[in-house]
């Protein structure tokens, strides 16, 4: 995780079992995860070279990734995390690494995802949960929904919308994709059982 924590909070609201947070960079959520008596660890960007080009994007997913299996993590579950992970890092956790994108994947990919909807004037947007792999908001999705586009809408109120509907399908999906792996199936397997609203 990297930003502000409303994501977890739904997802710790919901009863899900949150085992550690770790954030990139110093953000919010390591406080709620505190305040929710969950260990919360900073791998910190900075002491792989920032957010600079001599950022090494390799030792940093390694070092995540054996934090992660360190502490006999079994599903990660990405929300706002602000770094890309490398193949090293997917390896570690085959089909077991969770996102949500604040766009109807694979439509409006990456960082700016929230302006370029509005900038393309379409007139629904949405968010996704998928599974994550090393291709940026790639890999096959568990379920989407969708959230309109109002004229008035700016980044802000549109993004705020959106953050709403993903409070809601984020813990949703995890909630099916655990009962998943408790009964032996991978997370692909919930893929399409969660109705577009």
């Amino acid at each position: 995780m990297s930003g502000s924590g409303t994501i977890l909070e739904s997802i710790i609201n919901a009863g899900l079992d949150v085992a550690l947070v770790a954030s990139d960079r110093p953000c919010r959520g390591l406080e709620v995860a505190n305040a929710a008596g969950i260990e919360a660890l900073l791998v910190d960007r900075v002491d792989y070279g920032g957010f600079r080009a001599a950022f090494d994007r390799e030792s940093y997913s390694k070092a995540l990734a054996q934090v992660l299996v360190k502490y006999r993590i079994d599903l990660v579950a990405m929300a706002g995390f602000g770094t890309i992970l490398t193949g090293v890092f997917h390896e570690a956790f085959p089909g077991r690494v969770l996102n949500t994108h604040p766009s109807l994947l694979p439509a409006f990919k990456g960082w700016h995802a929230v302006p370029q909807a509005l900038e393309a004037k379409v007139t629904e947007s949405g968010c996704t949960v998928h599974i994550a792999t090393e291709e940026l908001d790639h890999g096959p999705v568990l379920a989407q929904r969708r959230v309109p586009v109002y004229g008035e809408d700016d980044e802000a109120s549109l993004h705020e919308r959106i953050k709403d509907v993903e409070r809601q399908l984020y813990p949703l999906v995890l909630t099916r994709v655990m009962a998943a792996l408790e009964h032996g199936q991978e997370p692909i397997s919930v893929a399409g059982t969660l109705e577009e609203n």
